[in-house]
């Protein structure tokens, strides 16, 4: 899930996960985010998650801005690695992150040491809702997609190929119309995951 990493000086002051639809920032306590600086506005700019990848950071008429990668914005969709900058305060973007609770156990076996497969060219693309076309790599040992709460997957990478299972949430993920429960299960290419009401297909590589 998308995640910000705020720093002063190099120095990580906080870890914020992207779970809402919108997450505010700003110097009052009633923010998502709350950065006690005078250089910081009570209501300094927000967070906007859309569909299950895309971030956008708004400034919410700030006294002193909000820059991305150095270029003061107003509204701004933000790409992995992205920098936000308020007063001096860094923010970095990532848009995915290892953490679950699935897929350490999922990789490794009884007295071997658990590395990565060889590479392999995986992704989902997404058919439908304010993200439909987006395209998202497969590419760590194990990826999570979805909403906290709602409907969450783990992919996991293994020798044999790539494998779902549900994760967390309240409405069950389906792969080709079937419920996806706990138990691991085998990706074919072209198929199609239905998560917190956005449909997915899976797409291997040669």
């Amino acid at each position: 899930m998308p995640q910000l990493i705020v720093t002063v000086e190099g120095v990580e002051v906080k870890h914020v996960y992207l779970t809402k639809d919108v997450t505010t920032l700003g110097r009052k306590q009633d923010n998502d985010i709350v950065l006690d600086n005078g250089a910081v506005s009570g209501r300094h700019c927000r967070f906007e998650l859309k569909g299950l990848a895309d971030v956008f950071v708004e400034d919410d008429g700030s006294t002193n801005g909000t820059f991305v990668n150095n270029a003061r914005i107003k509204r701004h969709k933000l790409e992995d690695e992205d920098v936000v900058a308020i007063a001096g305060f860094r923010i970095r973007y990532l848009q995915a992150t290892d953490q679950s609770g699935f897929g350490a156990t999922a990789i490794m076996t009884m007295g071997s040491t658990p590395h990565l497969p060889p590479p392999a060219s995986a992704m989902f693309r997404v058919l439908t809702g304010s993200s439909a076309g987006l395209e998202v790599p497969v590419v760590k040992a194990v990826s999570t997609f979805g909403k906290p709460g709602v409907a969450v997957i783990a992919v996991s990478h293994r020798r044999t190929g790539y494998y779902a299972a549900t994760l967390d949430g309240t409405q069950a993920p389906q792969i080709n119309g079937k419920p996806l429960g706990q138990d691991p299960v085998l990706l074919a290419d072209q198929d199609v995951v239905e998560l917190a009401g956005t449909r997915m297909q899976f797409c291997l590589g040669a």
